[in-house]
C-alpha cells in the first residue's frame, strides 16, 4: 500500500520514561488533567508500545479508506469462516436428529441438546481471562482445531453418554469463539472493535454472524443430499460429522496461520499500517488490549446497570435461540413434511435470517443505534411465533405455518445487534472482557434452560413453548427502550462533565482535542474517561 501519510516521520516515545505532561492554557497553572494523575503508561493499552499517548502521525482519507478496504479482505472474511463452520457444527445435531440418529426417546435428546451449552457455560469465564494473558488469534486458533477434532469423534460415539461427553467438550472448545460473537462470539467481536471505528463494528459484526443464516441453508442442502445415501457401509448422520469437523479443522489452521492478534502483532500490515490502523481508532476511546487483569474493572463492569440488562437481553433472546436452534425442523417435520421435505424447506428461513442480519447491522452503523435494530429484529419472530400459535392443528394451512417458521428466524440477528452494543459501548480492557463473558455465560445458560422448553408432553405442536417464546421476546422490546434511555442520559451527563472540566482546565480546542487523544489508550473504562461517548 502506498504512504500517503501526511506527517513522515513518527516518533515513537519511551513510554518508561517520558514524564507526566500537564494541561491546562499555560505551564505555570499547574492544572494535571482528570484522567492522567493515577495513570502509568505500563497501565495503558497495548498500542502505547506502538503509537504512545499522542497522535504523532496523520493520515489521510484516501490511505485510511485503502487500509479499511485492506482489512475487510482481510479479517471479516476470517472471522466469517470461523462462525459459519462453529454454528455449523452447533447445530449439526439439528439436522442429525433426523437421519438415523442412534439417541432415541426425547428426555435424552434434550440432555444432549443441553450438554453443548453446559461446557460452554463452564468453560466461558476461565477462557475470556486466559485470553487475556495469551495471544489472542492463536488461542482461537488452536481452539476451532480442537473443536472439529471432538466434533469429527462424534461419528465413532457408541452410547448416549459418550455423545453427552462430547457435546460438553464441544461447547467447552466453542466458547472461546462464541466469547466476542459478541461475538460475537467474544473473540471475533474483541477483534473487529480493535481494528474498526464504533460506526464500522456493527456491520463488519453482521459480515460474519450473517453465517447464522447461511449455515442454515448450506446445511439444510448439505444434510439433503446425504439423506439419499442408504446408510449401507455408514450411517448417514456419521457422513455429517466427518465433514464438518475436517471443515472445522481447515478453518482452525487458516485462522492461526492469518488472522492477526491485534493491530499491534498484525503480520500482513506495514510498519506504517499498523500504525495507521491504531490511529484510525483512536478518536472512538475504546482502546486495544491490555495483558493485565485489573480488578477494579471487573467490580465496575458488576456494578454497572447496564451490564445486568445486558445479560438480561441476552437471557430473552438465548432460551427461544436453544429451543428453535434444536427443534426448527422437527416443528416443519410436524406439519405434515416428510424427512427429506424438512430438510429443503427449512433452508429459507436461513436466508431470511441471513437478509435481517445484514439490514440491522448496515442500519445500526448507519444511524448509529444499536437498540433500534434489536427492536427490528424481534418483531417478525412474535408474529410468526403468534401464527403458529394461531393455526395449530389448521393442517389446511401448511403453508402459513411454514411461512410463519421463516419469520421467526429474524430473531438471530438481535444477538448480532447485543455483541455490536458491548463492542461500541465498554471501555477497559478487563471490563469488555468480563461483560463479554457475562454475556456468554448468559448466553449458554438461556439456551440450556431452551432445550427444555419443548417437552416431550407438548409434541408435535410444543404450544406452551411458543407461547413461552412470544413472551419473552415481548419482554425484551421494553429492555432494549430501557437500555437505549440509559445511554442517552449518560451522554448528556458526560457532555456536561466535560464542559464543566474543560472550564475548569481552561482548555482551548486545541487543547481538548490533544487530551481527547492522550485519553485513548490508556486502559480506562468508559466510566472513566470523561471523553467515551455512548452508542444508543
Amino acid at each position: 500500500m502506498t504512504s500517503i501519510v501526511e506527517q513522515n516521520t513518527v516518533a515513537i516515545p519511551d513510554l518508561e520514561k517520558r514524564p507526566a505532561s500537564r494541561v491546562g492554557p499555560s505551564d505555570e497553572d499547574e492544572k494535571r488533567s482528570v484522567t492522567e494523575s493515577a495513570v502509568d503508561s505500563r497501565e495503558g493499552d497495548e498500542a502505547l508500545k506502538l503509537v504512545g499517548r499522542e497522535r504523532q502521525a496523520h493520515f489521510s482519507e484516501e490511505y485510511n479508506r485503502r487500509l479499511r478496504r485492506k482489512l475487510d479482505l482481510w479479517i471479516p472474511p476470517l472471522c466469517a469462516a470461523v462462525y459459519f463452520t462453529q454454528f455449523l457444527d452447533k447445530t449439526s445435531l439439528n439436522y442429525a436428529s433426523i437421519m438415523n440418529f442412534p439417541i432415541t426417546g426425547q428426555q435424552n435428546y434434550n440432555l444432549i441438546s443441553a450438554a453443548f451449552y453446559i461446557g460452554f457455560l463452564v468453560w466461558e469465564f476461565p477462557t475470556v481471562y486466559i485470553s487475556q494473558k495469551l495471544r489472542l488469534a492463536k488461542y482461537l486458533g488452536v481452539n476451532v482445531v480442537l473443536w472439529g477434532i471432538v466434533l469429527m469423534a462424534h461419528a465413532a460415539a457408541p452410547s448416549f453418554g459418550a455423545f453427552f461427553a462430547l457435546r460438553f467438550l464441544l461447547g467447552k472448545f466453542t466458547t472461546f469463539v462464541r466469547m466476542f460473537e459478541s461475538c460475537v462470539a467474544p473473540s471475533l467481536i474483541l477483534i473487529i472493535s480493535m481494528f474498526y471505528k464504533k460506526d464500522e463494528q456493527a456491520s463488519r459484526i453482521s459480515w460474519f454472524y450473517v453465517m447464522n443464516g447461511l449455515t442454515s441453508i448450506f446445511g439444510g442442502f448439505v444434510a439433503y443430499g446425504i439423506s439419499f445415501y442408504d446408510g449401507h457401509r455408514i450411517a448417514p448422520y456419521k457422513i455429517l460429522y466427518l465433514l464438518l469437523g475436517g471443515l472445522a479443522i481447515l478453518v482452525g489452521i487458516c485462522v492461526l496461520v492469518w488472522m492477526p492478534d491485534s493491530p499491534v502483532l498484525a503480520q500482513l500490515l506495514t510498519s506504517e499500517e499498523r500504525i495507521a490502523a491504531l490511529e484510525r481508532v483512536r478518536d472512538d476511546q475504546g482502546g486495544t488490549e491490555n495483558k493485565r487483569l485489573k480488578k477494579e474493572q471487573v467490580k465496575e463492569a458488576l456494578m454497572d446497570v447496564r451490564t445486568w440488562l445486558i445479560v438480561l437481553t441476552t437471557m430473552l433472546t438465548s432460551i427461544p435461540n436453544g429451543g428453535l436452534s434444536n427443534f426448527s425442523n422437527l416443528i416443519v417435520k410436524s406439519f405434515g413434511y416428510t424427512s427429506k421435505q424438512t430438510l429443503i424447506l427449512s433452508t429459507p428461513a436461513g436466508a431470511i435470517g441471513a437478509a435481517m442480519t445484514l439490514l440491522c447491522g448496515w442500519y445500526s452503523d448507519k444511524k448509529g443505534e444499536r437498540m433500534m435494530p434489536i427492536v427490528l429484529a424481534l418483531v417478525p419472530t412474535i408474529v410468526g411465533m403468534a401464527m403458529l400459535i394461531g393455526l395449530n392443528g389448521h393442517q389446511g394451512e401448511k403453508g402459513a405455518l411454514l411461512f410463519g417458521t421463516y419469520l421467526i428466524g429474524t430473531f438471530g440477528s438481535a444477538l448480532s445487534t447485543v455483541y455490536a452494543y458491548n463492542a461500541s459501548n465498554t471501555s477497559g480492557h478487563t471490563k469488555k472482557v468480563t461483560i463479554n463473558a457475562m454475556t456468554l455465560a448468559t448466553f449458554s445458560v438461556g439456551n440450556i434452560i431452551g432445550t427444555e422448553i419443548f417437552l416431550p408432553k407438548d409434541a408435535p405442536a410444543y404450544i406452551p413453548g411458543k407461547i413461552a417464546i412470544m413472551v419473552l421476546l415481548t419482554a425484551q422490546l421494553f429492555i432494549c427502550f430501557l437500555l437505549r434511555w440509559i445511554n442517552v442520559r449518560l451522554n448528556a451527563k458526560k457532555r456536561q462533565h466535560l464542559e464543566a472540566e474543560r472550564v475548569r482546565q481552561g482548555w482551548t480546542d486545541a487543547q481538548m482535542e490533544k487530551e481527547r487523544e492522550r485519553n485513548a489508550f490508556l486502559d480506562l473504562t468508559d466510566k472513566q474517561n470523561i471523553f467515551f461517548v455512548y452508542t444508543t
